[in-house]
């Protein structure tokens, strides 16, 4: 059996919503906690959360949850790619491949994951969900291609690594395009909280 690992990327600046929204509360919980609860319940290990100037606020948000390793990152207003980076790092010489979750996404329900992981056992590079037609997160990449996402650098994820492997890729479909959402704005978090009786846990 694959063991299988987790990297939340949680180091963003919030800039466009203007203050931190991984801590804004949905359903009494902040939003960071759900990729985090996601990756806990469906047993992926290890586990652990990129953080830049608010991670001491998600380590004591988190005083409860077991197995997870927040790793800070002092160059988190350089990009994405650093955080990305550091979780690769974090978790090359333990797992077989990994799970990439952005931590504004409060939506994304075990079955996505649970597919991705039955997918991924077929021999697949990479597997990635869309939504309602929408490529999104997480994206789950294979060990043999930890070394590429170590060079990426700048503010993404490895778009051009995933574009490269386009043919060793499986793409699933969800028809639920609110499974994808990333909370960016004020004006999304209001959506959220509208559909936020979709949360059962």
């Amino acid at each position: 059996m694959s063991k299988i690992g987790a990297i939340v990327l949680a180091a963003g600046m919030s800039k466009r919503m203007g203050k931190p929204k991984l801590l804004l509360r949905l359903k009494g919980k902040p939003l960071f906690r759900y990729p985090l609860e996601l990756a806990i319940r469906n047993q992926l290990s290890p586990i652990c959360l990129i953080g830049g100037q608010y991670l001491k606020s998600f380590q004591e948000d988190s005083t409860d949850l077991m197995n997870v390793d927040f790793i800070p990152n002092p160059n988190y207003d350089l990009g994405m790619s650093t955080s990305v980076r550091m979780g690769i790092n974090h978790v090359k010489d333990c797992t077989d491949a990994v799970f990439i979750f952005l931590a504004d996404q409060p939506f994304v329900p075990d079955l996505v994951i649970q597919s991705m992981t039955e997918q991924y056992c077929n021999g697949l590079r990479i597997v990635r969900p869309k939504y309602n037609g929408k490529l999104g997160h997480p994206i789950l990449i294979d060990k043999s291609l930890y070394k590429e996402f170590l060079t990426i650098d700048g503010d993404q994820g490895g778009k051009e690594i995933i574009k490269k492997y386009k043919n060793l890729t499986k793409i699933l479909s969800f028809e639920d395009s609110i499974w994808g959402m990333d909370i960016d704005t004020s004006q999304d978090f209001q959506i959220g909280k509208q559909y936020s009786s979709i949360i059962t846990h």
